[in-house]
């Protein structure tokens, strides 16, 4: 008798020569598999990457992120005498971190440059549970303000500044003009996406004026719970602080609070939204793919009845037909798999390149992405269900058939039917699946373009900046800083193709930097506080980005630190605020109460965008630059010319002024809005979706031609008859398109109850756009059925073309 493996050799070597013998059957089932296959290992290798990946840290379930919060920020920064309370009095945490990610001027021999640096407390490393691979970590103490100022090297950067050299331990490292000293280098698989991109971890040394005030919150925090400690448990201990310390000082910490934060919460919240979406669309299209491909199985499968009926009068069990249908099945799609891991790897080498710099660069976790062990095991668990799906269908089919039936018939008028019965079915959850899809990419492309439709408050495009930070050693006073500020001003001014400057403390789109204000003569008491936006400019900064001015002035060359204070605010300020009131008859003034005099308000000028583009523009208050310099600072330039071409000339021509000036950030405006996060975010979903979509459309479109070609020629016969007894080609028509137009119909239906249910759960992606989106929901139901009556409209022709005779005398 033969043996299993004899039985199963022979099924493999029957199972290629079937495929090779029907290889448009073959050719098109495994190219179908694979581009439902590739798509969706190439989410899921992003997906294991940012959310499923273990983090680099010791006992990472256990790891927080601590941060103050309030009604405008609630997951806002710690200020640093917060922090060292919350430090002090919690009873949840074994060890509390704060880190700060910022830049640095690196002097080197080629002169000074701009770095990615984070500022980290002594025992944040030992927080996170992660050892330096070279060298010690941080000691306690080490980041007091009397303490020698030490740091720790990336790898990447030991590896690129230094080669990799073992002996840079004890190295002088020169950053922001102070002298740290290397003592270790961190491993290689070391990521804390929240400060980064880093490529040096310097020891905090709290003692820039912003963080000895207890109202300056510049930090945030991370800690370790203890065992047995719940989030819950542990946001109740903060709050609880919070509530002390705003009993305690009221001017400061009136209305803050505490927030908790898983880590991992912290780390991928921002992508997590995208990624869910994306695997669920990925996985959308696989079944729509494996459904298809079923269907041709099916298909292939009624015409192999008589086969199957012959094998079982010989003797063949059921397992061992069974076995075959799996053997052709594994075959199959161990073909897909091969190619969908190709296309897998080049579609995942292609969407990261996609990712901007300044994006990837906020994400190290994507650093290794790639077919590594899990998404390898990933796409073994998809062919093996692919593989059951594929073998099953066929398998139950003929082991519910007649075996005489089949014998005799060849199952020709019951595979009709069969089919009409199964096949249409999973017709129907192709159309449903392909409306799911078209919905996402109507709502997430009408989100994209909703998004770069809002107004920014500024002309983006012939506008060109960047942004220069000066060392503390030279430019140490106000009259310093704003001397440099002009020299910079006039230079740029006069290069060719400029038509104004301007200067900001912060850009657009970004957010922070925040200030407390109250208008003055209101009632007042002790602690309440207007919380707004703030920015330092110059004079030429509107008229720079054209900002329109709606009441008042803009600011005057003279109003320095020797005039009376004033202020110009926008309309969002002025709207929540002031409402009917004139705000230009008012004054502001900082909160907690200081000795600085009240600011005259002055102007009020279009709501420029000073946070992401999709949140809603805050409240901002702008102080014109000679009345607060401050050292760093963004440069904008309004050119005659292509914005491109300019930036090098800025670059060269700050240099010229101060070689020790680190100019860095050069961008176009119009780069900065189309690669802000909540641009990209919306743009690469609506992308992939799309794309998705595209497919799915193609797919469902052919199944349905598929089935309704199918059932026209197993009905040859019965409508040679109906056209013999007089029926009329309009008649056979619209029996063709009538049985196409009911698929059609209940894949639609259930395709919108579910595209809706779908669009609620990825709200978090849509901006400006409802989950029942009437237009787009109509769109796509249009695009599908005018598609499904063009895909029907060509079996129909042929069914009403029948000649009658020839029908008969076939039969």
């Amino acid at each position: 008798m033969p043996t299993a493996l004899e039985h199963l050799t022979r099924d493999i070597r029957f199972a290629v020569r079937q495929l090779r013998t029907n290889f448009g059957f073959a050719s098109t089932a495994v190219v179908t598999l694979a581009m439902g296959m590739a798509a969706t290992i190439a989410i899921f290798a992003f997906v294991d990457a940012a959310l499923i990946r273990p983090l680099p840290y010791h006992d990472s379930p256990r790891l927080v992120g601590v941060f103050e919060s309030t009604e405008a920020f609630p997951q806002g920064n710690l200020s640093f005498a917060d922090y060292l309370d919350w430090k002090k009095l919690n009873s949840v945490f074994t060890s509390l971190a704060a880190y700060q990610g910022t830049g640095a001027a690196l002097a080197g021999t080629d002169g000074v440059e701009r770095v990615p640096v984070a500022r980290v407390s002594d025992d944040f490393f030992r927080t996170l549970g992660v050892a330096p691979v070279l060298g010690r970590d941080f000691r306690a103490g080490e980041d007091l303000p009397s303490a020698q100022r030490t740091v720790l090297l990336s790898y990447a950067t030991w590896q690129k500044r230094y080669a990799g050299d073992p002996n840079v331990l004890g190295r002088t490292v020169t950053l922001n003009e102070a002298a740290y000293v290397v003592i270790g280098v961190l491993p290689r698989e070391f990521h804390f996406t929240p400060a980064e991109p880093a490529d040096f971890w310097m020891s905090l040394h709290a003692v820039n004026p912003c963080e000895l005030r207890r109202s300056c919150h510049n930090l945030y925090g991370i800690a370790r719970l203890r065992d047995g400690v719940s989030i819950d448990a542990a946001a109740a201990n903060v709050a609880a602080i919070a509530s002390q310390l705003e009993r305690q000082y009221p001017d400061s910490n009136q209305g803050r609070g505490a927030a908790i934060v898983r880590l991992e919460e912290v780390i991928v919240g921002t992508v997590r939204p995208l990624l869910l979406v994306l695997i669920a669309g990925a996985g959308l299209l696989l079944i729509l793919a494996a459904v298809n491909v079923a269907s041709l199985v099916l298909v292939r499968s009624e015409g192999r009845r008589r086969e199957m009926a012959v094998r079982a009068a010989l003797g063949a069990s059921n397992v061992r037909v069974a076995t075959q249908f799996l053997t052709e099945a594994v075959v199959l799609v161990a073909l897909a798999v091969v190619v969908a891991l190709v296309g897998g790897y080049w579609t995942i080498e292609f969407l990261t390149r996609l990712i901007p710099a300044t994006i990837s660069a906020r994400m190290p976790y994507l650093a290794d992405l790639g077919l590594g062990a899990r998404v390898i095991g990933f796409a073994l668990a998809l062919a093996i269900a692919v593989v059951i799906i594929l073998a099953a269908i066929p398998a139950l089919r003929l082991f519910n058939a007649d075996t005489h039936q089949g014998l005799v018939e060849g199952g020709r008028t019951a595979a009709g039917l069969n089919w009409r019965r199964l096949g249409s079915k999973l017709v129907v959850v192709e159309i449903a699946s392909a409306i799911v899809l078209l919905v996402g990419a109507g709502l997430l492309g009408k989100s994209l373009y909703r998004l770069m439709q809002v107004d920014i408050g500024l002309r983006a495009d012939h506008l060109a900046t960047l942004t220069v930070t000066a060392p503390n050693s030279r430019y140490s006073t106000n009259d310093q800083i704003t001397a440099l500020a002009d020299r910079l001003l006039t230079r740029l001014a006069a290069l060719p193709g400029v038509q104004s400057v301007g200067l900001s403390s912060r850009r657009p789109l970004v957010g922070g930097n925040t200030m407390w204000t109250r208008v003055v003569g209101r009632p007042y008491n002790s602690g309440e506080h207007d919380e707004v936006h703030y920015r330092e400019v110059t004079p030429g900064y509107f008229t720079t980005l054209q900002t329109r001015l709606i009441r008042g002035r803009y600011f005057r060359d003279d109003e320095d630190e020797s005039k009376p204070p004033v202020v110009i605010i926008n309309q969002a300020l002025a709207k929540r605020y002031f409402r009917a009131d004139d705000p230009t008859t008012h004054q502001l003034v900082y909160a907690p109460p200081s000795t600085q005099p009240p600011m005259a308000i002055v102007g009020i000028v279009d709501d420029i965008k000073e946070s992401p583009l999709d949140s809603e523009t805050p409240p901002t208050i702008y102080v014109p630059f000679d009345q607060d310099p401050t050292s760093g600072f963004a440069l904008f330039v309004r050119t005659t010319q292509a914005e491109e071409s300019v930036l090098p000339t800025i670059s060269a021509a700050i240099h010229e002024i101060d070689p020790a000036i680190p100019a860095f950030g050069a961008s176009t405006m119009r780069a900065l809005v189309n690669d802000s996060q909540s641009a990209y975010l919306r743009r690469s979903s609506a992308a992939l979706v799309s794309g998705f979509a595209a497919i799915a459309w193609l797919l469902g479109i052919v199944g349905l031609y598929g089935v309704v070609a199918y059932s026209v020629s197993q009905r040859t016969r019965e409508i040679g008859v109906r056209m013999a007894l007089g029926a009329q080609r309009a008649t056979i028509y619209q029996l063709v398109l009538r049985e196409a137009g009911w698929l059609t119909s209940a894949g639609v239906l259930i395709g919108v109850a579910a595209a809706i249910g779908a669009a609620t759960l990825m709200r978090g992606l849509l901006f400006g756009v409802r989950s029942w989106d009437v237009p787009t929901l109509v769109a796509a139901c249009g695009v599908l059925c005018l598609s499904a009556l063009g895909a029907s409209y060509i079996p129909a022709r042929r069914a009403a073309s029948v000649d009658p005779a020839e029908a008969l005398r076939a039969e």
